[in-house]
């Protein structure tokens, strides 16, 4: 391997540990759930199953091939191939963070949620940070059957939710990924507190207005 890869690889371990811990501080993620991915030239960087978001070891992460073959650190987390599905269907995707996180899998399970966009355009911020937002049919964890279901999507939505599970959003860095994480689970925070309340959602109008202003 090329110093600059190594080099490369290093440094992105840092900051997956740096990164990870901040969401575990901030309640996003909980006991071992969540992983987070970076793809790099040599292959994908994915968090190691069973591991505490807030109490990774940048030497243990896991490296693995394009096909989540394990190629160096520690055996990668079990949801690898979610990872690996949005990453065939997202060419500009550079980073995947999937999370458990306690709003969105509430929103994840209320019999009401709108499978087509599970979050309403509440702020300019959720619709520029996460758009339209799919519910993903429940599956087993571990079932390569959610594989499957995520890749019909992920070409037309770099974020979704997976019902009674927790979102999964690509972004084009590690920080860009983590951003549309945070906006979705403070957007599905904002859905429960006005829950049975009448509210003024983003008309479509005012969505076109930002989509002209800010394009993706």
């Amino acid at each position: 391997m090329s110093p600059a890869l190594v080099s490369q690889e290093t440094r992105t371990r840092d900051r997956i540990v740096r990164l990870a811990e901040l969401l575990y501080l901030r309640g996003y993620a909980h006991g071992t759930t969540g992983n987070i991915s970076v793809r790099l030239d040599n292959g994908v960087l994915v968090t190691p199953t069973n591991s505490s978001m807030g109490m990774l070891e940048a030497e243990r992460i896991s490296l693995v091939a394009p096909d989540g073959t394990l190629l160096s650190g520690d055996k990668p987390s079990k949801e690898t191939f979610l990872h690996i599905a949005m990453y065939e269907e997202r060419e500009s995707a550079k980073a995947v963070v999937h999370l458990h996180s306690t709003h969105a899998v509430a929103v994840s399970i209320l019999a009401a949620t709108d499978p087509d966009n599970a979050l309403p355009p509440l702020t300019a911020y959720h619709h520029m940070k996460v758009g339209r937002l799919p519910l993903v049919p429940y599956v087993r964890p571990g079932d390569m059957r959610l594989a499957d279901e995520v890749r019909s999507r992920a070409g037309a939505h770099h974020a979704m939710l997976l019902a009674n599970h927790g979102p999964v959003c690509a972004g084009r860095s590690l920080e860009d990924a983590l951003a549309i994480a945070e906006e979705l689970e403070e957007t599905a925070k904002l859905r429960l507190l006005t829950e049975g309340r009448p509210v003024n959602a983003l008309t479509a109008a005012q969505l076109a207005e930002l989509d002209h202003h800010f394009p993706s």
